[in-house]
């Protein structure tokens, strides 16, 4: 029998609120479903171990404006922990989702949420410089005034509004890893890694939520390392990575060598929070096999990229 290939797929914020959203359950539900339908067919190929992870930045947003309205009449929590509740809602609504999808087909696989933590440096750098957008997006006079009030700090985000930002210290290393790679090795679907993980660190010898975000495609090219994936999936609002994205002179991408796109992430052509820590973590995720893979496109064109007919495949 053929030895399975592992894929480890990561959802982008558009699969689950989409831009003028409210995000609400329904709107919510709805559009995991939809990710799901396109991910359902690979989840029930003999030929696949799945492993799914997804971003936060919407949900947690949420979780951090509830917050902050009601602080008179219940405790405000912290935003580890909101990394820790938007893992369960994001996981529960995949379940609901791909769980449809296995039952109308009769199968017996299981769909499982691991709450995932990560850890993280105490002394990263990134706590002294916020960066990674959260919640919803803000007019400059909007985030200015929130910004006065609360002390939040705000940053444009590629030309699509403003945005908080909070510390994204670099991944080193995911806690329940063993136990995905058993769930994997099961037969099971594994929802793990959301929102980047909830970040920890060593506190002597105990781990301590630490108020973060990391970013999840660098968590996931982390993951599917240690868990040696062969493929990792990134799916975005885009069928393909483009140059000059939005020019006169934009270039679509389909196969190219990952010497190619440390080039092209030299010259800029990534914007932050966007297109770059996609690229930085499909360079980081090649750097630990030559016959690994990385796939760039929409999850409504995944089934005819996965046969190489779109998307961006970046190997070495």
């Amino acid at each position: 029998m053929a030895k399975k290939k592992r894929i480890i797929i990561a959802l982008g914020g558009n699969a689950i609120q989409l831009k003028g959203e409210k995000g609400t359950h329904e709107e919510s539900l709805a559009n995991v479903r939809a990710t799901m339908k396109a991910i359902a067919p690979i989840a029930l190929a003999k030929t696949y171990e799945v492993i799914i992870t997804h971003g936060n930045g919407p949900q947690v947003g949420n979780l951090l404006i509830q917050n902050a309205a009601g602080k008179s009449s219940v405790p405000e929590m912290p935003l580890f922990l909101c990394d820790a509740m938007s893992q369960g809602e994001i996981g529960y609504w995949m379940e609901q989702s791909l769980g449809d999808f296995f039952d109308a087909k009769g199968s017996k696989k299981h769909i499982v949420t691991v709450l995932t933590q990560v850890v993280v440096k105490k002394n990263d750098s990134a706590f002294k410089n916020p960066s990674k957008p959260v919640g919803s997006f803000y007019s400059k006079e909007e985030a200015e005034k929130i910004q006065t009030e609360n002390g939040f700090s705000f940053k444009e985000d590629a030309g699509r509004g403003f945005r908080r930002v909070v510390p994204s210290p670099n991944p080193v290393d995911v806690v329940e890893t063993d136990v995905v790679r058993d769930l994997v090795a099961s037969g099971h679907i594994v929802v793990a890694g959301g929102g980047g993980g909830i970040p920890v660190v060593w506190k002597g010898k105990r781990l301590e939520g630490v108020d973060a975000v990391i970013d999840k495609d660098k968590t996931t090219a982390l993951l599917g390392d240690l868990l040696k994936a062969d493929l990792f999936v990134i799916l975005t609002a885009v069928e393909e990575v483009r140059l000059n994205f939005g020019k006169p002179d934009e270039e679509k991408l389909g196969t190219i060598a990952v010497k190619e796109a440390k080039k092209y992430l030299k010259e800029g052509h990534f914007a932050e929070g966007s297109m770059k820590p996609k690229i930085e973590a499909a360079i980081q995720f090649l750097a630990g096999g030559n016959k690994r893979k990385v796939l760039i496109t929409t999850a409504e064109a995944l089934t005819k990229a996965l046969e190489g007919n779109a998307g961006t495949w970046i190997i070495n």
